[in-house]
């Protein structure tokens, strides 16, 4: 049950104005876009490397065990923007952390095709 100080939108208040059109016929200009965009948070990771295992091989590890991934020492890390490659790096150590280096950053255009 709503009070008075509850606030109602009636069906036609909800329809959106029409927005400006740019040249391109697309609504708002390409920058004000990206800015909504800018503050979402995403979830940024490096990848050492991987590899394949079975359940009881994974269920079978314990303190000290050692297991080799699909990669080789020199080769540089993978950074990952919510599942999705964008750069390569090296690890760094930064105080008393890990951080990473970025060697090679994917193209805008090459990323923004990943993320679609």
């Amino acid at each position: 049950m709503a009070d008075e100080n509850t606030a109602r939108a009636e069906p036609d208040e909800l329809v959106e104005s029409p927005a400006a059109e740019d040249s391109n016929g697309s609504v708002g200009g390409s920058s004000a876009n990206l800015d909504l965009v800018m503050d979402i948070p995403v979830v940024l990771s490096m990848e050492i490397g991987q590899t394949r295992m079975t359940i009881g091989e994974v269920l079978s590890l314990g303190k000290g065990s050692i297991v080799e991934l699909q990669r080789m020492a020199n080769e540089p890390l993978d950074v990952l923007v919510n599942g999705k490659l964008v750069a390569h790096g090296e690890a760094v150590v930064i105080g008393e952390s890990f951080g990473v280096r970025l060697t090679d950053v994917i193209s805008p255009n090459e990323r923004l095709n990943k993320f679609s």
